[in-house]
């Protein structure tokens, strides 16, 4: 009942609160990207979402254009830029996500939307992340973030979707709180946020 009903109503109520109450700051983080970045302010990239239907997940821009000598994008480390690591550190980046919630491609907690290429690489346990709306934060994001590594990550997807339920999510968006405030885990050592992912672990 909760999944199925409960979670998708409490979803639309909290974000469509959510984003009256962040309106004046999506509009100074907005313009701040705009004079620190340029336009877009916005980045749009196509993520999978329930059951794999992909959606159009909305953040703001946290790196530059910067280019080499033969036109093509320098690395994540270097087109991120200082003002692009504050916006991730503190998740003003994720504010525009309240849309996506909103809509419906995703939930204010669930696992977090991945990369479309990687969906040809999981585990049939693994895909199991995806029998739940992703979400804003979950509880790899409160067990550290991007400090863990992949198959950790997705063990606590998996058990979020055995285990969802309104206590759990509660107990998420509160401790996602305490992750904000301090900071942890917001990037992998030697990466700009983590390292890709390559495939589900040898044994």
């Amino acid at each position: 009942m909760y999944r199925n009903h409960l979670k998708r109503s409490a979803d639309m109520l909290l974000a469509a609160i959510g984003l009256v109450v962040a309106a004046p700051a999506l509009l100074i983080v907005g313009i701040a990207v705009k004079v620190r970045l340029g336009s877009p302010v916005f980045f749009v990239q196509m993520r999978p979402g329930l059951r794999e239907r992909p959606f159009q997940m909305l953040k703001f821009r946290t790196m530059s254009d910067a280019r080499d000598a033969c036109g093509q994008p320098l690395s994540d480390g270097v087109r991120l830029t200082r003002f692009g690591r504050f916006l991730r550190s503190t998740s003003l980046d994720e504010l525009p996500e309240l849309w996506n919630v909103l809509k419906g491609d995703m939930s204010l907690v669930g696992p977090r939307p991945l990369l479309m290429e990687y969906l040809d690489l999981y585990t049939p346990a693994q895909r199991r992340r995806h029998d739940v709306r992703p979400g804003i934060t979950g509880m790899a994001q409160v067990n550290g973030r991007n400090a863990l590594s992949w198959d950790d990550k997705f063990a606590y997807d998996v058990d979020y979707v055995h285990r969802c339920s309104p206590a759990l999510d509660v107990s998420i968006l509160f401790r996602t709180l305490s992750q904000v405030v301090s900071r942890r885990g917001i990037t992998q050592h030697g990466h700009a946020s983590a390292e890709r992912f390559m495939g589900p672990t040898v044994q």
